[in-house]
């Protein structure tokens, strides 16, 4: 095998290797991305109950018994598909346990 004819096998690799690099880094940041936003979409599934919590207590003077009342008076929508909520009172005048945690992980 001469010197030409390795450049030429060697370059013949290094074309698909480097376009396999980038679909790699590629769906890496897709990944990254999409993880990201998933933590996000949680904290401000979380904020908004809290927020809501507190607006009740504000308004009527004690904290709201469960997460029904929030979801009808106070406009809380919760996608139950993607979120389970843990939402413990511990008194009327106690700011309640809100854990929010995604399905499937």
């Amino acid at each position: 095998m001469g010197r030409r004819e390795r450049r030429g096998w060697l370059r013949g690799l290094l074309g698909p290797a480097a376009a396999v690099l980038v679909v790699l880094c590629f769906l890496s940041a897709v990944s990254n991305l999409e993880r990201g936003r998933n933590q996000e979409s949680k904290r401000q599934m979380e904020d908004a109950l809290r927020r809501s919590c507190v607006a009740c207590y504000a308004a009527e003077g004690v904290y709201p018994p469960d997460l029904a009342y929030l979801e009808e008076h106070y406009g809380v929508q919760i996608d139950e598909e993607r979120f389970t909520v843990s939402y413990v009172v511990f008194g009327s005048n106690l700011m309640p346990d809100i854990t929010v945690l995604e399905q499937g992980s």
